[in-house]
């Protein structure tokens, strides 16, 4: 029989753990030395189980953690002697992880001689050493071409010393060798602070208490889970969705296809993502961690927010994947250089516009895909090379039946945990200034709830030339409305020239800006969700006022007829042409 703890404990406990997994994370977010990671935040901590169990998350980037297990479970495989002291460097996708941009550092737990838990810290690099300076290579074969210095979790201390030999591995691979062991150093002193609350953790309440805390922590997030399955309609529902074609190889597209079974008598969602295309030799291909994750996120974005992210609730999903699928289990030597974006936004986009074909009340729109750049060249400052990965681009958020979408939202598997870096940081950590950064009127869908808009970013060359390497999507495929909602507006990328000479680029491209010349970044907005002659008028006179929406569309997509001017103030609605024009919609 299961020894039995009060709930004020569970509570207690289930708190604890995240403030733990919480200091990781602010002790990484402070340390590191990337903007990536100290402006904008493309890092997450957790904490395991011994025998490989989510337990705590905290605020982490959902892609990043909800496959970390594997992680895990391939430390314990490869490393049976594992001692008090030890620590782990993984960034290996056929081992695990997401991608090889995500270093991990794991490091084992010991109490009373046995291993316990496992403190994780995972954090993606401006840097990898891969062929071209990015952290991601749309374009390569395979995971040769990606160039990718690959750690399949490696050793890098031992009794609290380090290993210096794979240490100089990554030095001597990695184009910002000082960047990266700054970022390095961050990573191991954010899992280390893990590995030591939690032996005070355990030393204060004991093992007696620790050990059926964890198994009621999980069986309660697995009833939480189940109960709000069973609120949903039983159905079998499938969406299909498309990346943006990418020629030759891919003219049409990548079609991704999404398959649900929700059933809530036995609190159970199947996910079956089999019936897709098979790898392709392009960066793009989902590795294991990163499928099982975005069907997660996409499942758990149409539930109540407050469930736990845990083993417990991962017990009512089952995730169907396939060897050798685009967005199953890779096969090596397949590159999946871009698994936690593209395919992987797209992925959440398919399973949470699935929810929606139930009814009004569940699911969501699409978000704005499209993926940050890396810019890299020479810093005439120190006159020493430099690569970093520039935060300022923001997608918009999805509607939902209850809510509009989020502004700040970024990319769908960032679950917006990922922050719009610093303007002024940005500039400082790179030789690069900003041109403008704004949101773009009306970009976001049109609906009862309202897709968000996204940022119309520019940026050039302080001095000397600037390589940008940019993953994209959107431009072909923008981000689909649902229940009746319009699609948010596509993405387009363009280079301005010193003459003010506009070429419009392909998502994906590498470009080359010379001094005086400029790259712009229009962003996709997020789908809309239901009929847009049911937004509340003073909803669309808000956005307007706010600039998210103009005085155009207020009227031709929402039927909201405005008298007077945003500038003085006197913008208002004129309720009885408003009616009219509603009405002569209805009837038609």
């Amino acid at each position: 029989m299961k020894p039995r703890l009060d709930p004020i404990t569970v509570a207690v406990l289930a708190n604890r753990f995240d403030a733990i997994v919480r200091e990781m994370s602010n002790t990484l977010l402070r340390a590191a030395r990337s903007a990536v990671i100290a402006s904008a935040r493309d890092f997450s901590c957790t904490i395991a189980t011994a025998d490989d169990r989510l337990l705590s998350t905290a605020e982490s980037i959902p892609v990043h953690v909800l496959g970390s297990d594997l992680q895990t479970r391939s430390m314990r495989d490869l490393h049976p002697d594992l001692a008090p002291g030890d620590a782990f460097l993984h960034n290996d996708p056929y081992l695990g992880n997401t991608h090889a941009a995500d270093h991990t550092i794991l490091v084992p737990v010991f109490f009373q001689g046995r291993h316990v838990f496992t403190a994780c810290a995972k954090a993606h690099q401006a840097d990898i050493g891969n062929s071209v300076p990015s952290a991601s290579n749309a374009a390569a074969r395979d995971i040769y071409e990606e160039g990718a210095l690959v750690f399949p979790c490696l050793r890098v201390e031992r009794r609290y010393r380090t290993l210096d030999d794979v240490i100089r591995i990554g030095r001597a691979r990695i184009r910002v060798p000082d960047q990266w062991y700054g970022d390095y150093l961050a990573a191991l002193g954010a899992a280390r602070i893990g590995e030591q609350r939690l032996i005070v953790l355990c030393a204060n309440y004991g093992w007696k208490t620790i050990a059926p805390f964890i198994e009621a922590w999980f069986d309660y997030s697995e009833r939480r889970m189940a109960q709000a399955i069973r609120a949903l309609p039983k159905a079998r529902v499938e969406a299909t969705i498309a990346h943006d074609p990418i020629p030759p190889l891919l003219p049409d597209g990548v079609p991704i296809k999404v398959a649900l079974d929700i059933d809530p008598t036995a609190g159970r969602i199947d996910v079956d993502l089999r019936d897709n295309i098979d790898n392709v030799p392009l960066g793009i291909n989902q590795s294991e961690a990163a499928a099982r994750a975005n069907a997660m996120i996409g499942i758990f974005n149409c539930l109540d927010p407050d469930l736990p992210r845990n083993a417990g609730s991962f017990r009512c999903v089952a995730i169907h994947l396939r060897d050798g699928c685009i967005v199953g289990r890779p096969k090596f030597p397949h590159s999946c250089s871009l698994a936690t974006t593209n395919l992987a936004d797209r992925l959440i986009n398919a399973v949470q516009s699935a929810f929606a074909a139930l009814s009004e009340r569940h699911g969501l729109a699409h978000g704005g895909t499209g993926k940050n750049a890396a810019i890299s060249g020479t810093d005439f400052r120190t006159n020493r090379p430099f690569v970093s990965q520039i935060q300022v681009i923001v997608n918009g958020g999805p509607a939902g039946p209850s809510a509009d979408g989020w502004i700040t939202y970024g990319i769908p598997c960032g679950g917006g945990m990922i922050y719009t870096e610093s303007v002024e940081l940005a500039e400082v950590k790179a030789p690069v200034l900003i041109r403008h950064q704004r949101l773009r009127p009306g970009s976001g869908g049109a609906g009862r709830r309202r897709g968000a808009p996204a940022s119309d970013v520019a940026y050039g060359p302080r001095r000397d030339t600037l390589t940008v390497v940019t993953a994209s999507d959107s431009q072909v495929h923008p981000a689909q409305g649902a229940r009746g909602g319009a699609d948010g507006l596509a993405a387009a990328h363009f280079k301005i020239g010193r003459d003010g000479f506009t070429t419009k680029l392909a998502g994906m491209a590498r470009t080359e800006l010379a001094a005086g010349e400029t790259i712009r970044f229009v962003n996709a907005g997020g789908g809309g969700f239901g009929d847009p002659f049911a937004r509340e008028p003073e909803r669309v006179l808000a956005d307007v006022r706010r600039g998210w929406e103009t005085f155009e569309r207020a009227c031709e997509v929402y039927g909201v007829v405005l008298r007077g001017s945003v500038r003085d103030e006197s913008l208002a609605i004129d309720r009885a042409a408003t009616a009219a024009r509603r009405a002569t919609h209805a009837a038609s």
